[in-house]
Formats: C-alpha cells, sequence, structure tokens
C-alpha cells in the first residue's frame, strides 16, 4: 500500500530521509543513498562541493534529477549567516526548498531558537519553502508551524550523537500539536531509533552520521531504510494498550479439562 508523505505540495514514497556528508567519498556516499531509498538528500552548502568542476562534485554522483537536495545551513551559528547560505544556494542551484539549523554552540550542536525563529521568518518572507530543525518543544515547534515552515525537524538527541531519542513524550507531543510534517533529525544511532521515531507517529526521519559512521554504511542505509519501513507499518497496525498486569495469550474460558474438578 502506497503510503507516502507530503511537503511543501509534493509527495515522497520513502519516508527516510539522509544526509550526504561524513562518507569516506561520493561513491560511498551515493551507493548509501541508493541503498536507503531516500527520495530527499540534505547538502550542506558550506561543507560539499556543489559548483567547483575542478574538484570532485556531489552532483556527478547523486543527481538533482533522480535525488530532491535539500539544502541546509550546517554549521550556521546567526540568522544572517543562515539566511545569506541558503540566498547563495538558491541561486547556484535554484532550491527554494531547504532545511535551516541554526546552532547554538560547537560542544552540544543544540538549535539556537531565537536566532532559528529570526532566520526562518526572513527565509520565509523571501520565498523558500523552511523545513527547520529546532529543539524538542512542542511550544516552539507550534511558533514555526504558525510562521509558515513547512516541515518540524525537531532534534531526537545531539547531532552524531547516536543517543537515540530521548524524549519520546515531547516528539509525540509537536507530533500532536503540529499539522504539518514532523520529522526526527539528529541522533538516531541503529535502525531501532529510526523504527522508534515511526512508532511515535512521526512523519519521517533525518539520518546522515549512524549511516556514514557506520562500519558499513551501506548495510546500515538498508537497515535505516527497513527500520523505518516498520516503525510506520507498527504505528499504522496500532499496538496493543500497555498493562501492568499479565493478560494470558490463550483464552481461559473453554480449555480442556477446565470446570469443577469435583463435578461427577
Amino acid at each position: 500500500m502506497s503510503d507516502g508523505f507530503e511537503v511543501a505540495g509534493k509527495l515522497f514514497q520513502s519516508r527516510l530521509l539522509v544526509g550526504t556528508g561524513k562518507y569516506k567519498d561520493f561513491e560511498q556516499t551515493a551507493k548509501a543513498i541508493e541503498a536507503s531509498g531516500a527520495e530527499i538528500v540534505t547538502v550542506a552548502v558550506r561543507r560539499v562541493n556543489l559548483s567547483d568542476p575542478s574538484q570532485p562534485m556531489l552532483v556527478d554522483y547523486v543527481s538533482p534529477k533522480k535525488y530532491t537536495y535539500l539544502p541546509n545551513t550546517a554549521g550556521c551559528y546567526t540568522a544572517d549567516d543562515a539566511v545569506r547560505t541558503l540566498r547563495l544556494a538558491r541561486e547556484a542551484g535554484g532550491w527554494d526548498l531547504v532545511k535551516l539549523e541554526v546552532l547554538g554552540d560547537q560542544t552540544t550542536l543544540y538549535p539556537n531558537m531565537p536566532e532559528t525563529l529570526a532566520a526562518a521568518e526572513a527565509l520565509i518572507k523571501d520565498g523558500f519553502k523552511v523545513m527547520v530543525y529546532c529543539s524538542d518543544d512542542p511550544i516552539q515547534a507550534k511558533r514555526l508551524e504558525d510562521m509558515g515552515c513547512v516541515a518540524i525537524m525537531p532534534l531526537g538527541s545531539l547531532i552524531g550523537s547516536g543517543l537515540g531519542i530521548l524524549n519520546p513524550v515531547t516528539i509525540r507531543l509537536i507530533k500532536d500539536s503540529v499539522s504539518v510534517p514532523v520529522l526526527v533529525d539528529a541522533g538516531v544511532g541503529t535502525a531501532s531509533d529510526a523504527a522508534q521515531a515511526m512508532e511515535l507517529g512521526c512523519d519521517g526521519v533525518l539520518i546522515n552520521s549512524a549511516i556514514a559512521l557506520a562500519q558499513d554504511p551501506i548495510a546500515m542505509a538498508t537497515a535505516m531504510k527497513l527500520g523505518v519501513e516498520a516503525g510506520r507499518l507498527a504505528f499504522r497496525a496500532g499496538r496493543m494498550p500497555r498493562k501492568s498486569y499479565a493478560d494470558p495469550s490463550s483464552p481461559v474460558a473453554g480449555v480442556i479439562g477446565g470446570g469443577d474438578l469435583t463435578a461427577p
């Protein structure tokens, strides 16, 4: 059954988004992306060569005709830097669907929410369709949606940490509080983390480090694809209710040998 998700008016079948950084080379990047089944790939505009033909270029390995490029502002610590970076990206490639992230410090790479809000406002006024990395705060998430962001991307845990989803309750609250897609961004370490994000009802997961830094990135990309698919299917199936007591799998009534043992 087709079960895609829509962002900024475009339908995607894969709910796994992948990054293009940290791989040993572009060839490995391309193989991992293909194995993941992803349709959207994020590109750190400040770090990946998109325009210098004298050096290896990502577009020669990962075709913008096959994949939707999602320029991001990785490495930006102010709203001004983020806005400037994405304006340059639009001039270079014509992209208007973008991923905004404005970081607070180099130790945690936690989002600076005042700067994020300022950048989102400026970009939306400038015609960008903004998918936004943010704290796992339902109030901030709702503000970003109200401003016009097309997707909310709360962190599962710190970028590159592989710690998984530390606050599933707040992720679920964000999903319940906004109507635009919610995608877990940052902290996923393995396929079970991706499945958990989807079981919470999230619309997708963005993964980079967990694939690129795995001992076998191609195999991990496949595992993440399956994890996302399994988690989504489990969410749609509806899990059994949690109980604080045992409940036998087989019915007690009508069992062979049941009833009053003293009866003739």
